[in-house]
């Protein structure tokens, strides 16, 4: 059974398909909703000493547009969160926290072709999170 799900966004427009179907998921099972933004502390912390306070406010309001968006496409309530760390880690803790039974997420974020030094947020998720994490594919209609 499926009693709370956690969408977790980064506000890129290869999400909106991972928000989709989450909601889907929800509904059919009358599951809580969460949606999850993080700012992540990485990105701030690499960033020009004089520029991290700005980024850091920008992230902060691209996270409650991103949230905004994931509770206007939903047809119930959403708990929403914006957490400060690294999304690989904020995201598993996130879903502990509320007692999550899945996480879902898109595979390509704001970060795009770089995941493939680096390795994506998505896959390090999917190795850390205690519950199932629903990864959801951009499909090249959705571009």
């Amino acid at each position: 059974m499926i009693d709370t799900v956690v969408i977790a966004t980064d506000g890129s427009e290869s999400v909106s398909r991972a928000v989709r179907v989450a909601l889907d998921l929800a509904a059919r099972f009358d599951a809580a909703v969460h949606a999850l933004y993080v700012v992540d502390t990485g990105e701030v912390e690499s960033s020009p000493a004089e520029l991290r306070g700005q980024l850091r406010d920008a992230l902060e309001s691209q996270g409650e547009e991103a949230l905004d968006a994931v509770r206007d496409r939903a047809d119930r309530e959403v708990v929403t969160a914006v957490r400060e760390g690294r999304p690989e880690s904020e995201i598993p803790e996130y879903a502990r926290d509320c007692g999550a039974d899945v996480v879902a997420t898109g595979t390509r974020g704001r970060h795009g072709e770089n995941r493939f030094l680096i390795g994506s947020v998505a896959e390090r998720v999917v190795r850390s999170c205690p519950v199932p994490v629903l990864t959801v594919r951009q499909l090249a209609s959705d571009e």
